[in-house]
């Protein structure tokens, strides 16, 4: 019977609402998919359905692999979980520190309205959480190491839903930490400043602001279907197409649109790139020595890759000292 539970542990994304999968979250994406293509681009229904559920897309061997990678990343992170940092440790050692500085005081705005608070405390969460993912994933393009971690994210050739968990083990870690570091940041400020009104408005347990992001299509964002928004929208919000945008191979679209929900990121600090209409190819280039398949490849080359670099890395901060230490002293 334990045997039995964690089977159907593995798979409990699938009726859990904070998780993207969430079979509403889906039907609904489905939904807003039929209603661009029969009522935006006036394509017939069966056509439609035929275009959503593609059989080319969800049966091709990077979307098989991406179902594999999600068995397989489930049973890890049951595993690894209990070791990590958690939210509350992190909490816990802010909120002791706030009470012991002299530049708070515990309550100060207790009095505000509490629907105000709530409010505030909502948005809080969700600025925090979608902000620190868009500097993890922009780091995680820019910094060789973890560009060998998350380009097992980018190797799928063919997007699904699923695609969102087609990550590297490590990077999973790495969101995780992430998401610790951000929530356990938030909450003990708002409860050491407001008191016990400090709570979140929700939808069947997720912040609403959260649950307005899935149910306005999230999951079309790792998908072929390309909705986009309006220009100025845009420059606000990661349209389903722009995230697609991010996957192509094309040269100019590099580096763009690391964004989760917000687009406002990309916006200030200058990775925003609207969406076009133009196809598009998914995957990783051939010099990336990688593969969108193999599941071997998938999980070992990149600690082949970091292991290399840290072999190498002696070698390249003695060079480096070598030349700073020739300018400094040169030779008579």
């Amino acid at each position: 019977m334990d045997f039995l539970d964690h089977m159907l542990g593995l798979f409990s994304d699938f009726t859990n609402p904070k998780k993207r999968v969430f079979l509403g979250y889906l039907a609904v994406s489905v939904l807003i998919a039929l209603g661009c293509l029969v009522l935006s681009r006036r394509m017939p229904l069966r056509t439609a359905l035929r275009r959503i559920f593609d059989p080319r897309v969800f049966f091709s061997g990077s979307s098989k692999a991406d179902a594999k990678i999600f068995v397989l990343n489930r049973a890890f992170t049951g595993f690894v979980s209990p070791l990590l940092l958690t939210q509350v440790a992190i909490a816990t050692a802010i909120y002791m520190a706030l009470v012991r500085s002299d530049l708070l005081t515990w309550g100060a705005w207790a009095d505000w309205p509490i629907a105000l608070v709530i409010a505030l405390f909502s948005v809080a969460m969700f600025l925090a959480d979608d902000f620190t993912k868009y500097l993890l994933h922009r780091w995680m393009h820019h910094w060789p190491a973890l560009w060998s971690i998350h380009k097992v994210h980018h190797s799928a050739e063919t997007m699904t839903p699923l695609t969102v968990y087609r990550v590297h083990p490590l990077e999973g870690v790495l969101y995780a930490t992430r998401s610790t570091l951000a929530q356990g940041s938030v909450i003990p400020l708002f409860y050491f400043l407001f008191g016990e009104a400090v709570n979140l408005y929700t939808i069947v347990g997720v912040n609403v602001l959260v649950f307005a992001f899935h149910v306005t299509g999230s999951n079309l964002r790792h998908s072929h279907i390309d909705i986009r928004y309006p220009r100025w929208l845009e420059h606000l919000l990661i349209s389903p197409a722009q995230h697609q945008v991010h996957h192509s191979v094309a040269v100019h679209h590099y580096d763009k649109n690391f964004g989760a929900a917000l687009a406002v990121w990309d916006w200030l600090f200058g990775s925003l790139h609207l969406s076009e209409e133009e196809e598009l190819t998914f995957g990783l280039m051939e010099s990336e020595n990688h593969s969108a398949t193999d599941l071997k490849v998938i999980y070992f080359a990149p600690l082949v890759e970091i292991a290399t670099m840290a072999r190498a890395l002696p070698a390249k901060l003695w060079r480096r000292l070598r030349r700073q230490s020739s300018k400094h002293y040169p030779a008579e």
